[in-house]
């Protein structure tokens, strides 16, 4: 194994093989033991029909099944939709929802306060390319999730996993700006288990990966956007041999997105050199 591989995959908690059914366990549990220790009485979480929202999506909604059912108290989960105007996988995000069964679905297009963010930034002589724009779509969501989740006292979940995380494929202060984050430590790989032992449709875990952010390049696949397959980067985390030119790969994006991962440095902070 490489040795930055093999920090990596301890940094990250990846483990090479798990049974599905004791991780669903294990981040139920730990949303669980979080809302009881917290000021927190429910939790939210955006979804947007892919697999990484519906498992966490799921695994939350169970947390509070299990929380009410143990307590006698009123926890809540709540749903977020935040389709950018009209989402072109819509049936998928609804089938989602069918599947988690929130207690509470509430949708916030963030067309309308997208737009009118770039706008005002033109104003002031930005540019505020595809790529930008890109990168304000999940930080508007992010101030609308905080806005729900503070009206029920929610904390809101987060998606990101390992294999999103060893590339800082998420955006700082938008999709990566959370509370807790029950899927952390699993791959892509490994989330599909899960989703196998909970029943999920199949569509919603078969389905090709998209962030969907860019306006001029729709739906584009994020093994495009990466530059590397999502089954070589559960390779690599799982500790299996890949060719060096994915390694590299891998390794390159890990390195060059640390700050990603980390809170803002302060001058005790010693990580980056």
């Amino acid at each position: 194994m490489r040795p930055l591989q093999s920090k990596i995959i301890a940094d990250l908690h990846v483990q090479p093989v798990i049974d599905p059914n004791i991780e669903i366990k294990r981040s139920v549990n730990f949303l669980k033991q979080y809302l009881t220790h917290s000021a927190y009485t429910g939790l939210a979480i955006a979804v947007s029909g892919g697999q990484d929202s519906t498992l966490a999506g799921k695994i939350g909604q169970l947390a509070i099944a299990e929380l009410r059912a143990e307590t006698n108290q009123k926890f809540e989960f709540v749903a977020i939709r935040q389709p950018y105007g009209e989402q072109q996988d819509e049936n998928d995000a609804q089938d989602a929802l069918n599947f988690i069964q929130p207690d509470l679905t509430v949708t916030t297009n963030i067309k309308d306060a997208t737009d009118a963010l770039v706008g005002s930034l033109r104003l002031g002589g930005l540019t505020v390319d595809d790529m930008s724009r890109g990168s304000i779509k999940p930080k508007v969501r992010m101030i609308a999730q905080y806005a729900v989740a503070r009206e029920h006292n929610s904390a809101v979940i987060g998606t990101d996993h390992a294999a999103e995380a060893v590339a800082g494929f998420f955006t700082k202060y938008g999709d990566g700006g959370t509370d807790i984050n029950p899927l952390w430590r699993l791959n892509k790989r490994q989330e599909r288990q899960l989703l196998e032992a909970l029943h999920a449709p199949k569509h919603l875990y078969d389905k090709v990966p998209t962030a969907d952010l860019e306006d001029e390049r729709p739906q584009l696949p994020d093994e495009v956007a990466l530059g590397v397959r999502y089954d070589v980067i559960d390779d690599f985390l799982e500790g299996k041999d890949v060719t060096s030119t994915d390694a590299e790969r891998i390794e390159e994006m890990y390195l060059t997105t640390q700050q990603k991962r980390h809170e803002p440095i302060t001058i005790y902070d010693t990580w980056f050199y």
